[in-house]
């Protein structure tokens, strides 16, 4: 496999996350892609400015692809009902729901739809097999290619944390679920994950997703039959603008029920931290990683984890 089937960074961010995405490169760079020289792939909803491209370019040696999303993988659809989707935005916000009440340009709910639904469409993604969606900071360093484990191991998905999604955001996501299964039971495979997701194999939803802020994957699942109709059934809900769905418990729920649970990997050796919650492995890993994040900070076996329900399928 040539280094054109596989992507580093593929990752939605605006002219003003410069400082933040170049802190995130800057560390791929050093922990990894120095050593490989993967290309990245940025995308926004209005053109990237001149400084921000330099400034990314700068960085690296890499080669740097900019791409411009289109307005219908982005903002909220028409068929929305805006008075219902407002409402929905007034409690949340009042309740608290993080990121329950935002509604901009660059709302929340426009970016989980489109990495649940969009992302793997975009034209500069089409020569692509893996990607790496990476955010925020990497303690270790990764001296072999994540990539070529996934595709040696036979494997689609990679996750370094795993938590509960907050039940406010979701009320309405299960049943949901639940009328696709029972419409598209072909869709369902053998040796499936329906134990990380529910604990009454599949009566009532746990909350368990994998954190995607970070995942390296492989295009190809999110491109097939199975995820894209699972997606646009999903998308006619309304749910991502009606409550809050993110496109974390959509790509684990996808995950578990589309995939064998051999083809996930934990990547307990890449040592990653997104506020307020970090994953720093332990032990010899933790050594042979050459890794700077504290040991006792470790969200691994935190009560708000999921990464207990993950490895007890593997018992």
């Amino acid at each position: 496999m040539t280094t054109e089937c596989r992507v580093t960074v593929t990752n939605i961010v605006r002219n003003s996350d410069l400082q933040g995405i170049t802190t995130t490169i800057i560390q791929i760079e050093d922990r990894f892609n120095k050593n490989f020289l993967y290309p990245y792939v940025f995308l926004n909803d209005i053109p990237f400015d001149d400084h921000f491209k330099r400034q990314i370019q700068s960085l690296t040696k890499s080669k740097v692809l900019f791409g411009l999303v289109p307005d219908d993988h982005w903002n909220q659809p028409a068929w929305i009902n805006e008075s219902r989707a407002a409402e929905a935005r007034y409690i949340m916000r009042k309740d608290g729901v993080p990121y329950g009440g935002e509604f901009q340009i660059y709302s929340y709910r426009n970016m989980c739809r489109f990495y649940s639904g969009f992302f793997f469409r975009h034209e500069l993604l089409k020569p692509f097999k893996f990607y790496w969606r990476p955010d925020v900071k990497y303690s270790c360093d990764v001296s072999y290619d994540p990539f070529l484990k996934l595709r040696d191991s036979n494997q689609i998905y990679g996750f370094t944390i795993s938590l509960y999604e907050y039940e406010s955001t979701i009320s309405s996501l299960w049943l949901a679920v639940q009328e696709f299964m029972q419409l598209y039971p072909r869709f369902i495979v053998n040796k499936n994950s329906i134990r990380f997701i529910s604990n009454d194999l599949g009566n009532t939803y746990n909350r368990c997703h994998f954190w995607s802020n970070f995942e390296i994957g492989d295009l190809d699942f999110w491109r097939g039959e199975a995820y894209t109709t699972f997606f646009d059934f999903l998308d006619q809900k309304g749910g991502f603008y009606y409550e809050r769905w993110g496109d974390a418990p959509i790509h684990s729920i996808a995950l578990a029920l589309f995939a064998r649970k051999e083809q996930i990997h934990f990547f307990d050796d890449i040592g990653y931290q997104h506020a307020p919650f970090q994953h720093c492995p332990q032990g010899d890993t933790h050594t042979n990683g050459n890794c700077w994040c504290d040991i006792t900070n470790n969200f691994d076996h935190d009560s708000y984890s999921c990464l207990s329900k993950f490895n007890r399928m593997f018992v």
